[in-house]
């Protein structure tokens, strides 16, 4: 059965810092990525990894200073975010697949979500 488990959400001041991770189970996938969710609003892409390589793409909205990486010895992938803005507060999902898109629809796993509340 293929999970994804992430973790390191919480709350933190604008211009803080917070560390997502996401492991995976059950398989090792070719792309590894995270979207956000804010209330009211449509899931977006923020960043993807793909490849052992580790070959990077991210959204224009967080270029420069989230930095997506993978341990594929643990089946894993990390989101460091940095200088944090309050329109970073969302719900973030991990999510995995084939495919080196920032299209949601080509992720087949997701996991749950993690909130992340930057506060003023």
């Amino acid at each position: 059965q293929v999970q994804l488990a992430e973790s390191g959400g919480g709350l933190t001041e604008a211009g803080g810092s917070l560390r997502l991770s996401c492991a995976a189970s059950g398989r090792t996938f070719s792309s590894m990525g995270w979207f956000r969710q804010a209330p009211g609003k449509e899931r977006e892409f923020v960043a993807a990894c793909f490849g052992a390589g580790g070959i990077s793409y991210y959204a224009d909205s967080v270029k420069g200073r989230f930095t997506i990486s993978r341990d594929n010895a643990k089946n894993m992938v990390n989101l460091q975010m940095n200088s944090l803005k309050l329109e970073d507060t969302a719900v973030y999902y991990c999510a995995a697949g084939r495919l080196f898109s920032e299209r949601s629809s080509d992720y087949e796993y997701w996991g749950q979500g993690t909130q992340v509340t930057v506060s003023s």
